[in-house]
């Protein structure tokens, strides 16, 4: 059906952004973990450069060892053009992330403190894609109760949702660009391209009320706002967000003030939900009744092509569940593996096993990265899809009370 190509779910998982911006990873330099790199205060630092020249995008990381503590990368694109996204990954959790490198933008950097260990820095679409980066010295405290470890994974799943957010935050400004161009194949790209954001974090919904306003209020829900459908609409407050702008490139095929008018609201609201999250806290057993809510997403709206009903990008939101869901595993996962490391493998093993059948869908030319969900494809593979996500699901459910009860 497509060639797979690894993805952010397969090679990674949990997260606390925090990432580094490079490019095809490959050759990385070399040196004395003490002293590499390091500035005066004590912060080390980390040139990433991504590079084309080749004939293969590469990713090339100076030093590629340091000592445990803060670590500034600063992450120059030269001509990788295959390359846009870079994470920092250990242990399967996404420690970081950065997109939307194209060749040319002025380098970005950002901190952050590590222990000893070792990490990767994934990048997506080099001839490379995971090179090694080791951390000396301190590892990172494992230690602590099943309470605690779990109450930390929750706390670190927050810098997750921010990073997600942000990140959303610049994808629907590239969507509004290409709406307010009047460019509709760019606009339908940029679509596609903003909308996993979305599809991860929005078992979080709950909390995504604007201040002063009541749950069941759609004026101050962002939920309603940004990704309500036509099928359940609010007549007080009418159409809006992602899937009214989805209709006008799609199904309408054309751009009007409306379209422009809606794209300029979205990236309002977005706006709006990254300054807001921010304040949230979570709870281990959100993570644990988010991860299975994600999967009952994909189970009810996905699969059965009701959530992208224009555009049928049904599997890039279907990626986007899983990832958000095994994000909140990972989390979850060093205090789990005290509770029940027979339970906590068998849901590793079958996100894997999910994982690999979305990846045979996977299409690099397609919209998102997948092939078009059409009324014949859910014929003849909505059955077997439902089949692994149910299994993982159902593996899932059991989360939230092994937590609450810990």
């Amino acid at each position: 059906m497509s060639v797979p190509k690894p993805t952010r779910i397969s090679a990674a998982l949990g997260s606390v952004v925090v990432v580094l911006g490079l490019s095809a990873c490959g050759s990385g330099t070399s040196s004395t973990a003490d002293t590499a790199g390091e500035q005066p205060g004590g912060v080390a630092e980390v040139a990433i450069t991504l590079a084309g020249d080749s004939g293969a995008d590469e990713c090339r990381l100076s030093p590629d060892s340091v000592a445990a503590g803060p670590v500034t990368f600063t992450v120059t694109n030269q001509s990788a053009t295959g390359i846009t996204e870079v994470e920092l990954l250990q242990d399967q959790r996404i420690l970081g992330e950065k997109e939307n490198l194209a060749p040319g933008l002025d380098p970005v950097s950002f901190t952050t403190t590590l222990g000893g260990g070792t990490y990767q820095v994934y990048c997506p679409g080099a001839g490379t894609e995971l090179t090694d980066f080791t951390v000396t010295g301190a590892a990172a405290d494992q230690g602590g109760s099943t309470q605690a470890r779990l109450k930390q994974g929750a706390n670190q799943y927050g810098a997750y949702v921010d990073t997600q957010t942000a990140a959303m935050v610049h994808g629907v400004k590239a969507l509004q660009r290409a709406v307010d161009s009047g460019d509709l194949a760019a606009a339908q790209s940029a679509y596609a391209e903003a909308r996993p954001y979305y599809e991860r974090i929005e078992s979080d919904v709950d909390g995504f009320v604007l201040p002063g306003f009541p749950a069941t209020d759609n004026h101050g829900n962002l939920d309603y706002l940004i990704d309500m459908r036509a099928s359940n609409l609010d007549p007080a407050v009418g159409w809006h967000g992602f899937h009214a702008v989805e209709r006008d490139l799609f199904g309408r095929k054309q751009i009007t003030p409306s379209t422009k008018k809606l794209a300029a609201e979205l990236t309002s609201n977005v706006t709006k939900l990254d300054h807001l999250v921010a304040t949230l806290t979570y709870k281990p057993e959100d993570l644990a009744n988010g991860a299975a809510g994600l999967l009952e997403e994909v189970q009810t709206n996905k699969i059965t092509g009701e959530e992208e009903d224009f555009s049928h990008i049904d599997l890039v939101d279907f990626a986007g569940n899983l990832e958000g869901a095994k994000e909140a595993f990972a989390y979850l996962e060093p205090g789990l593996r005290t509770i029940d490391p027979a339970m906590t493998s068998q849901i590793g093993h079958r996100f894997s096993q999910t994982e690999a059948l979305l990846d045979t869908y996977r299409r690099s030319d397609g919209l998102g990265g997948f092939v078009t969900y059409t009324a014949a494809l859910r014929h003849t593979d909505a059955n077997q899809l439902s089949q692994s996500v149910q299994a993982l699901q159902d593996s899932l459910s059991k989360l939230a009370e092994k937590v609450v009860t810990a």
